[in-house]
């Protein structure tokens, strides 16, 4: 007997038979809302390892998707990966609707994955995916589906002209001596912290005075406009980052705000503000991570040590750092062209 749900009033009672030592015991509780009940009973039957009997009370795809995020993935992952995940799920009930788990296969889900491309980038469509493989390989490892077919589902798709886009050396130097000339705007000196040290903006948000030290910052910290989760991205974005004097002394002129953090918020319109000075100064329009890209680009163009730009910028490993690479400044692209011409030239 699997467990099952009753409404009484205004509340759901839960119930769930254990058989131990050949006898039958019946384990009750009751929730405020079904949802969590349901969840409940299939975290109960799950520690019972009844898995292909689980799997026919499970009426559709988008109800396994999300009671897997509650019970499997909660415990692994940050608050606002699982805030992330959530909003897959919502994803998950429009493309799939009621259609059940073990009806699944892959020309299914690819379909409903092409139609979610039409209107949505390459990118955005392949994190989505992503999540939808993972679940799928986990409902296969539980009996729950008969083939393991996630891996033939392909991401397809064009992705729009990318955003975050680095500036050239030249808009680099005209955004960073515009603000140094107009530091009384505290947005002003937000942007050039971003551009000189390549922090993320949650990172940036962060900084408290004691994240300041002579002269840097402590990257310990990022604030999220989705969770109250500060812990950051991975755990090699800890790191401390050197900045220059002058830069260090204007920031730290900020007066400290009412939650014990230099920048205001600002409702998180940070890229809507930026959006607007770029385009005051005839500057290319770039997002906040394209501040990041600007900063990496630069340091390459100069021919700084991969190592200490990739510690710098907090990434998990050189690879990504390399990665930046193919996005070098207009002006180092063309310097580079011009020493490989004239090497084959040499030939």
């Amino acid at each position: 007997m699997v467990g099952y749900i009753t409404r009484r009033g205004n509340s759901y009672l839960a119930q769930v038979s254990i058989y131990k030592n050949g006898k039958s015991n019946r384990l009750t509780k009751t929730f405020k809302h079904k949802a969590d009940a349901k969840r409940w009973v299939l975290e109960n039957e799950l520690s019972k390892a009844n898995g292909k009997d689980l799997a026919n009370t499970l009426t559709s795809f988008a109800e396994f998707f999300e009671n897997w995020i509650h019970l499997v993935k909660r415990n692994d992952v940050k608050e606002t990966t699982f805030q992330n995940y959530m909003r897959t799920a919502e994803v998950i009930k429009e493309l799939f609707g009621d259609i059940r788990l073990k009806d699944l296969n892959d020309i299914m889900v690819q379909k409903r994955i092409d139609t979610y491309a039409e209107t949505h980038s390459r990118k955005t469509t392949h994190e989505v995916l992503l999540k939808i493989k993972t679940a799928l390989r986990d409902a296969y490892a539980r009996g729950y589906i008969v083939n393991d077919f996630a891996g033939l589902v392909k991401t397809r798709g064009t992705d729009p002209p990318k955003r975050n886009r680095a500036l050239s050396i030249t808009e680099f130097k005209k955004l960073r001596h515009y603000i140094l000339k107009h530091p009384e705007n505290e947005f002003h000196i937000l942007v050039l912290l971003a551009l000189e040290t390549g922090m993320r903006r949650g990172e940036l948000l962060a900084i408290r005075p004691e994240s300041l030290y002579e002269y840097g910052v402590q990257v310990r910290h990022s604030i999220s406009p989705t969770s109250t989760d500060t812990s950051l991205k991975t755990n090699n974005a800890k790191r401390d980052i050197s900045i220059n004097k002058e830069v260090y002394n204007l920031v730290q002129s900020i007066p400290v705000k009412s939650n014990g953090y230099i920048f205001d918020f600002d409702a998180f319109k940070q890229s809507e503000r930026l959006a607007t000075l770029l385009e005051e100064l005839n500057i290319s329009r770039t997002t906040f991570h394209g501040l990041r890209d600007t900063h990496a680009s630069f340091l390459f163009s100069q021919d700084i040590d991969l190592v200490y730009v990739s510690k710098r910028l907090g990434h998990v490993n050189i690879q990504t750092t390399q990665n930046y690479y193919l996005e070098l400044m207009p002006e180092k692209k063309h310097e580079q062209e011009d020493i490989a011409l004239n090497l084959l030239r040499d030939l």
